[in-house]
């Protein structure tokens, strides 16, 4: 087996393929991806990360990433085995990068564009899913904050995705813990949990990256 992750550890999509990795200790090697991505093009046309290759096939997209480490037998499963519990870790995580990720991206990016090409329509776009994601995880998890994950009983793919998703997320649109309790509880629980703490970790020294203040998320 001969695993080498391009990754950048202040990316979400990255931790979420990190925290798989992680949960289930399978060894790899990490590429660092920088400014220069040529390199990474010509494996991935995109040059998005992460990109996992194995023995040579080359791995795009972390949810792919996870499966194909799922299918292949480098660890236990994080999609579920039974058909209707897999397609309910495949939703969450769905809807941890698309309701979560991908407004705080634009928040983010937004941060990054010169004055003339703001764009204040986008951003309060941005903030709005972000408070409908809120709400929409604070049911699912509703009357199970102790003990359950995202998906079930069981941490799964979506929990490697709503835990990164989530801390970026609570640094540019905090969580009204009050509003929230199940999701706040569900957060807090997923903080502590090895993986994650160590990708948060990991990714400490990249901070000054970011183009937006930085908060501290309550312990």
């Amino acid at each position: 087996m001969s695993l080498i992750l391009y990754e950048h550890p202040f990316a979400v999509y990255c931790w979420k393929t990190l925290i798989a990795l992680y949960e289930r200790d399978v060894p790899f090697t990490a590429d660092l991806v920088e400014a220069d991505r040529s390199a990474l093009a010509a494996l991935w046309p995109p040059a998005s990360i992460p990109v996992l290759v194995d023995d040579g096939i080359v791995v795009a997209e972390s949810s792919i990433i996870v499966e194909r480490l799922d299918r292949h037998g480098y660890a236990a499963p994080l999609i579920p085995t039974d058909p209707d519990e897999a397609l309910q870790a495949r939703l969450w995580d769905r809807v941890a990068d698309g309701y979560v990720t991908t407004p705080v991206q634009k928040i983010v990016g937004d941060a990054l564009r010169p004055p003339d090409a703001k764009d204040p329509h986008g951003v309060a776009e941005g903030h709005a899913t972000l408070d409908l994601a809120y709400a929409m995880l604070n049911r699912q998890l509703n009357g199970r904050e102790h003990d359950a994950w995202l998906a079930g009983d069981d941490f799964t793919l979506a929990d490697c995705a709503a835990a990164p998703a989530l801390y970026y997320a609570d640094v540019v649109h905090p969580l009204d813990r009050d509003a929230h309790p199940a999701l706040a509880a569900y957060f807090d629980r997923a903080l502590t949990r090895s993986s994650v703490a160590r990708v948060i970790e990991e990714a400490r020294p990249c901070r000054e990256l970011f183009p937006l203040p930085w908060r501290e998320h309550e312990s």
